[in-house]
């Protein structure tokens, strides 16, 4: 897949550590739409040693924050074509669960998966993965809610 990624494209100023473009200590994920789906969204990602909680094996605290964020990009991408809108709105999480399913090993490229299940008003429910060569390492579920005015998220893209 080639072109700026969503993160790229709708909030290049974001500082948020796990798809802030603009956080160069963050984790930096680059969502995109799967190719010949509808509304799939896909990431590639390589961990560094740093990002290991012992070995080979990969922090949960960084795999929930690759699941969230990419999860959450996958909240908003079908909230904005849900309503035609010209980007994505703001969206945080309500909620989210990962089960760990085995080691996630950080000397090999992941890929991340994520698609939206059930949208009612705000609220989007989101199933995500994380894959290393095709095997799946940890799974997601989780609400992700666009927000208003009131909130200190709206228009943060």
């Amino acid at each position: 897949m080639t072109g700026p990624s969503l993160q790229q494209r709708y909030s290049p100023g974001s500082r948020c550590f796990g798809c802030g473009p603009a956080n160069e200590q963050g984790l930096r994920i680059e969502s995109r739409a799967a190719p010949g789906t509808d509304g799939e969204l896909v990431a590639d990602w390589q961990p560094r040693p740093h990002h290991a909680a012992f070995g080979n094996v990969l922090n949960g605290g960084v795999i929930g924050t690759l699941l969230d964020c990419h999860a959450n990009w996958t909240a908003a991408v079908r909230l904005m074509h849900d309503r035609g809108l010209a980007a994505p709105p703001g969206c945080v999480t309500a909620d989210y669960a990962i089960r760990l399913r085995r080691p996630t090993p950080v000397d090999r490229p992941l890929s991340l998966r994520a698609r939206a299940i059930e949208a009612t008003g705000d609220r989007v429910v989101v199933d995500a993965e994380v894959l290393v060569d095709g095997i799946i390492t940890a799974t997601c579920r989780g609400t992700f809610v666009a927000v208003g005015p009131d909130h200190p998220a709206f228009e943060r893209w």
